[in-house]
């Protein structure tokens, strides 16, 4: 019952007005073939595959669920035939380096085909999904060796790839890891231990898998500077890429879950498995978080793609379902009642949901931009810099996002009322799947943490401060005083956006002054923090787009009515959503004593 169409003016009026993607592109000789019209070519094939061959299995993959026998484990009806389209179709290897197999498109590319199909179908994109963060850690961490065997058939999509991070005992700890390495003479390690949590662990959509692993060697130190990084497959394999035997990886089971159904979530039990170290020893946690940083903003799009569908369905459910009278008079007379959009309150939840999808698009295709610098970089000065723009912004990506992706689910599951609470519309099912990511790559809390406490509070906010000016130069070049055309209806935006910049600054100080005397502040206001930050970050790329509209409309073009709806929807941002960092601040601000004066043994409920 659900439906998708690519959002293709979306995401172009983003590429080519908003970011400008093509002056960026032509900064870089390696993305010369990125020309307007090849990139409009893969938007259209790729928004057709997502449509024609995703979509139809999203429901059906959810009902049959992959099954799980001896070991082995059974993709849902339609699941290869797709992911063998898609590797014929050259769509893992868009955006990797031609000299393993790819076809050295840029990475924020790479981006919007993972938007389309994650929109039409997250559970399938998991298994070629999870596949680009090992691609990413072979390339920065690998041998040249490594690079010819793993990275060139993990680029065709022929193998799949995995991150096994997380133990029975042990998830965001990770300095708990009990996985053991030990060396062989001839330079390899045994691997021994057992990984939950595993996403695509286990499938039937190709002959091998390679696993990244965690593991410790004997004698390592203790807690996170003991753990390495292993290169474990599924398959023995030789130096030419031929699958052999069992490499003593074996799936123990696979989770019954909440939603994602469609995606394998494997135990895997290593068993003298035979790997190779990556990168140097001791140093694995340092080259995970390669992965981990992309696996967050993949993440953090999962949000958006649950946005998206809720949106789209929400709507069109809303234009045809007839339910009372429009309390300014009937809209519809010739009707036994007016359609649910003409309600302020659906309405309000539609304009959330687009609001949402479209301004955490716009948040993503920005730092898809940094990726495109990091991985151009030619000086460590150049690539430090830009890691640390992304270093920044992707903890408020993923838990914001993901947080306002299961918000936009529920709006539509609330706007089909009874209807959403039946599985054969679908929306239940977006809900079941949104909420997992929220959870994954960690937490919101974790995420959190991370941005207060690491970016925030040990950098004496370095990061904030250069995020903040970008965003001020930004509010001045289009302010009353300045020579902008556009100054006067971009008033209305520029004003509290830099307002909500300033009280950013100033409440991150206030926190840290906090912090000192007490380190529960941290905790306490974490998360409220996070999300504070997210709506002023989000506000920020909505005055983006409604300047980029205000410039098209003054151009004459032909389409404005969608210029005209960024406006509004920009403005509905900013009277509506933006207002939530009040309440928030109030919260995060907050003295932690009601949190943790009540002892713990009466928190009770008997």
């Amino acid at each position: 019952m659900l439906s998708y169409k690519a959002p293709i003016a979306d995401i172009k009026f983003l590429i080519e007005d908003v970011f400008d993607f093509y002056g960026h592109y032509k900064k870089y000789p390696e993305f010369e073939e990125a020309t307007p019209d090849l990139v409009d070519a893969i938007l259209q094939e790729c928004a057709k595959f997502s449509e024609n061959e995703l979509l139809p299995l999203y429901q059906s993959g959810d009902k049959e669920g992959c099954t799980f026998n001896n070991g082995k484990v059974t993709t849902p009806k339609g699941f290869k035939k797709a992911y063998d389209q898609y590797v014929a179709g050259g769509w893992q290897s868009l955006s990797h380096p031609v000299e393993h197999g790819g076809q050295g498109l840029p990475p924020s590319l790479g981006m919007a085909k993972s938007e389309m199909m994650g929109t039409a179908n997250w559970s399938w994109t998991m298994y070629p999904g999870l596949s680009h963060g090992a691609m990413n850690t072979v390339q920065t961490h690998g041998s040249e060796a490594q690079k010819e065997l793993y990275l060139t058939r993990l680029t065709e999509g022929t193998w799949t790839g995995t991150m096994c991070l997380t133990e029975p005992h042990c998830g965001t700890d990770l300095g708990q890891v009990k996985t053991k390495a030990e060396p062989n003479e001839d330079g390899t390690y045994n691997i021994t231990g057992t990984k939950i949590f595993i996403s695509a662990g286990e499938h039937d959509l190709t002959d091998n898998i390679i696993h990244i692993v965690l593991a410790r060697l004997p004698n390592a130190p203790a807690g996170t500077r003991g753990i390495s990084l292993f290169i474990v497959p599924k398959m023995k394999t030789d130096a030419q890429g031929n699958v052999g035997e069992s490499n003593h990886v074996t799936c123990g089971s696979i989770e019954d879950k909440m939603g994602i159904k469609a995606s394998s979530t494997a135990v895997l039990n290593f068993d003298n498995a035979v790997g190779e170290l990556i990168g140097p020893m001791n140093k694995g946690l340092e080259c995970m978080f390669t992965f981990m940083n992309t696996a967050r903003v993949g993440t953090a799009l999962q949000g958006v793609c649950s946005a998206e569908l809720a949106f789209q369905n929400s709507l069109m459910y809303a234009k045809e379902r007839l339910s009372m009278r429009s309390l300014t008079g009937k809209k519809f007379p010739d009707k036994v009642a007016d359609p649910i959009i003409v309600h302020p309150d659906v309405r309000k939840m539609l304009m959330t949901q687009k609001a949402i999808s479209e301004g955490g698009r716009a948040m993503i295709y920005y730092t898809a931009k940094i990726v495109d610098e990091i991985e151009m970089a030619k000086t460590d000065a150049e690539k430090e810099a830009a890691d640390e723009r992304l270093g920044f912004i992707t903890p408020i990506l993923k838990a914001f996002l993901t947080e306002l992706g299961s918000e936009s689910a529920n709006h539509g599951l609330q706007i089909f009322g009874g209807h959403g609470f039946i599985k054969e519309w679908g929306m239940e099912q977006i809900v079941r799947d949104a909420r997992i990511a929220t959870l994954y790559e960690g937490t919101t809390g974790i995420q959190a943490l991370d941005l207060l406490g690491r970016k925030i509070l040990l950098t004496r906010g370095k990061s904030l401060k250069a995020f903040a000016k970008e965003v001020l130069i930004f509010c001045k070049d289009r302010s009353m005083i300045s020579s902008s055309p556009h100054k006067r209806q971009m008033n209305k935006f520029v004003w509290p956006l830099s307002k909500a910049v300033a009280n950013w600054q100033q409440y991150s100080l206030r926190l840290a002054m906090k912090a000192k005397n007490n380190r529960d502040i941290v905790g306490s206001a974490s998360v409220d923090y996070l999300m504070y930050s997210g709506y002023i970050v989000m506000a920020y790329f909505w005055a983006q787009m409604a300047q980029s509209a205000y410039e098209k409309l003054a151009e004459g073009v032909e389409n404005r009515d969608f210029y005209r709806a960024k406006i509004k929807t920009a403005e509905f941002y900013f009277e509506r959503m933006l207002p939530r960092t009040k309440s928030l601040a109030k919260t995060m601000m907050a003295d932690p004593k009601t949190l943790m004066q009540l002892d713990q043994e009466l928190l009770s409920f008997s």
